[in-house]
């Protein structure tokens, strides 16, 4: 198999990552949502909050047969590399992963990481493939989908309501699209109440957010065509920044949503914000994004009180993924 960096001006390369990507989702994953030249392009450029991801194809005779990614921070955790390892299913079996993943570590040595973690779905290939490369299962995380046309909205209603008496030291603020400049300090501070989540077994450090992060973040989901929508909870008296919620909607399939960070900061829980953020997002969602149909999120199974609060408002699992890591 030939291994060649992607360079994201090349639409064919990006293309033919695509559709091994694609491929490997329907065969392995069915009910994620279709990658596209652009969500994949503005992975290899934006990445997440502005921090590209690498990217190789794998050819065999001028067929693609692999994608490959290599994920890493200058923020923070400059020991740990995150790989992606994705070999079309119609090639399985014949040691293509084992080539690509050698080539992904060798890439990451070069760039001085020594912690390399990958991830695979709950199964006994995924599990034999790590373990046969020295990786470790460290953490489980669930893929939970809320599909709006089954909410209860009276319920919904309800459970607002109800939080909403617990939090009257609070206001509830709506923003979509960008945060204004003299506003993104405090949203970083408030950002970093995210790593209270549990980590599990995982060799991570604690994120570290700034202003410029927040900014490049919200940036990222501009280009990969993403509408950003943010409900945070402020505290009357203090005027602290006590937790968020955020949720990008697909322009590129705008019946599609996803759930990205929801966290509330330390001082200020006790006052069911959390549900109260969610529930708040749906509403809002409702009224802005009429068409939309579905949010899909993703938690850390050990995180016992956000999945209760997904619970309450109607998500269900769609599958279970092992994060695995090994060190040099």
């Amino acid at each position: 198999m030939d291994i060649t960096r992607i360079d994201p001006q090349d639409v064919e390369a990006v293309a033919a990552a695509v559709d091994v990507r694609n491929a490997v989702n329907a065969h392995d994953a069915p009910w994620l949502p279709i990658n596209t030249v652009r969500s994949t392009t503005a992975d290899l450029t934006v990445g997440w909050d502005g921090e590209p991801s690498f990217g190789w194809l794998g050819t065999e005779d001028g067929v693609p047969v692999a994608f490959g990614t290599v994920n890493i921070s200058d923020y923070d955790n400059h020991h740990l590399a995150w790989l992606g390892v994705r070999i079309h299913p119609d090639h399985r079996r014949r040691g293509l992963g084992t080539q690509l993943l050698e080539a992904l570590v060798t890439e990451s040595r070069a760039l001085g990481r020594t912690t390399f973690g990958s991830d695979g779905w709950d199964g006994e290939r995924a599990a034999g493939f790590a373990a046969r490369h020295g990786f470790e299962p460290a953490s489980r995380a669930v893929n939970r989908r809320q599909e709006l046309a089954d909410v209860d909205w009276d319920a919904l209603v309800r459970q607002y309501d109800d939080a909403l008496c617990r939090a009257t030291s609070y206001e509830l603020v709506r923003r979509a699209g960008r945060t204004p400049d003299e506003e993104l300090e405090a949203l970083a501070v408030m950002a970093a109440a995210i790593n209270d989540a549990p980590t599990d077994d995982l060799d991570i450090e604690d994120e570290v957010f700034s202003a410029e992060r927040m900014r490049g973040y919200e940036n990222a989901q501009e280009v990969r065509g993403g509408r950003l929508y943010r409900v945070y909870a402020r505290h009357r008296e203090s005027g602290e920044l006590a937790g968020q919620t955020v949720v990008v909607v697909e322009e590129d399939e705008p019946t599609q949503a996803h759930q990205h960070d929801t966290s509330v900061v330390s001082g200020h829980r006790g006052h069911r914000l959390g549900l109260l953020l969610k529930a708040e997002m749906n509403l809002w969602l409702r009224e802005a994004e009429p068409q939309l149909e579905r949010v899909d999120t993703w938690n850390a199974e050990s995180n016992d009180h956000m999945i209760g609060v997904n619970e309450l408002l109607g998500y269900r699992i769609l599958g279970r993924e092992i994060e695995y890591q090994r060190k040099v």
